[in-house]
């Protein structure tokens, strides 16, 4: 088990982020999953990067804190099409969860390091399917700049999806994968977030004080094609790239 861990707060950070970062240095690992690493140990480190923005409004955006999330390309081998946030596999020469997820995403989608503030960790997150340990780096984007993929053959699509529209009722559903596992969805502007990324929005949403009352009981079988990575039952698929 680990805990959220907050940073110093940065000068002119938003109210948006309030209750948001209070709970997140009192969560827990169990606020997340229930799934836990045998005996406590092992399993490859990772990290993935939360990045919250803040947009005006405009014709195809009502505004406010938004989510940066990328589409994987329909061509690789694992996670065809799959929604998820940037990041990957610690490599040797990163020096710490901040610097992975920092680096994924300048690497994918072209993030400029310096217009993120990164504002704590949350708890090392285990994936079964694939034996990751993952920490969710979260990131205030103090200065939003055009975003595309880097990597085609990886990255096909990238996004800011607002949270108005991941906490309406009428985007969140769940999704039953073909193994039977059950978990939280969403459906935002043409894309199903699901698995992993869809249990740290959820969750998020929760601590913030962002979420909405939605129907639960929506369960919308998950198609094979979006589904070609096996999922532990009770657990969620593996939605970080090797």
């Amino acid at each position: 088990m680990t805990r959220g861990h907050v940073l110093p707060r940065p000068d002119g950070l938003p109210d948006l982020f309030e209750p948001l970062l209070t709970r997140v240095g009192q969560c827990r690992t169990e606020d997340f999953t229930s799934l836990r690493r045998p005996n406590g140990t092992g399993g490859r480190a990772s990290a993935v990067l939360v990045l919250i923005g803040e947009s005006e409004p405009a014709a195809d955006t009502p505004g406010g804190p938004d989510l940066l999330v990328l589409q994987r390309a329909a061509t690789m081998r694992n996670h065809a099409g799959q929604p998820a946030f940037p990041g990957g596999a610690t490599d040797p020469d990163d020096t710490d969860a901040t610097d992975t997820a920092l680096r994924e995403a300048e690497e994918e989608v072209g993030l400029d390091r310096s217009s993120a503030e990164v504002l704590a960790l949350l708890p090392e997150l285990w994936i079964p399917v694939s034996g990751f340990v993952v920490r969710p780096v979260l990131a205030w984007w103090r200065a939003p700049h055009p975003v595309h993929p880097r990597q085609a053959t990886e990255v096909a699509h990238v996004a800011r999806l607002p949270v108005s529209e991941l906490a309406d009722p009428a985007n969140r559903i769940r999704v039953r994968h073909p193994s039977g596992w059950i978990g939280p969805a969403f459906q935002v502007r043409g894309l199903l977030v699901w698995g992993f990324t869809a249990g740290v929005i959820a969750t998020l949403l929760d601590m913030a004080g962002w979420s909405r009352p939605w129907e639960p009981a929506r369960i919308v079988e998950l198609p094979d094609a979006a589904a070609p990575v096996p999922a532990a039952r009770g657990g969620a698929p593996d939605e970080v790239v090797p």
